[in-house]
């Protein structure tokens, strides 16, 4: 789960794995081996890849399929705005 998820978070941002690597400073070998469940990052490195893709580490371990988009400085009005454009993707009210 951990792995698929890494690899859908990264090609959904349209990212290399190099690039991830990059941002994260870590190998592309260790982003290949992660995203192919070689092995897992550290404890310490899924808070980095969480915070990375602002999502939560519970989604990143797939015990919550919620992915969260972070409101953090946001006024209520851009908020609700956001749940509009949400609620005119999904086509529900």
């Amino acid at each position: 789960m951990l792995s698929h998820n890494i690899k859908n978070l990264r090609t959904a941002k349209g990212i290399s794995q190099v690039e991830l690597a990059k941002a994260l400073f870590v190998s592309k070998q260790s982003v290949s081996n992660w995203e192919n469940d070689n092995i897992m990052p550290s404890v310490e490195m899924l808070i980095k890849i969480a915070k990375y893709f602002s999502v939560s580490t519970d989604f990143l371990l797939g015990l919550d399929s919620n992915e969260s988009i972070p409101t953090d400085g946001l006024t209520p009005a851009q908020i609700s705005h956001i749940k509009m454009i949400i609620n005119d993707i999904r086509g529900t009210d």
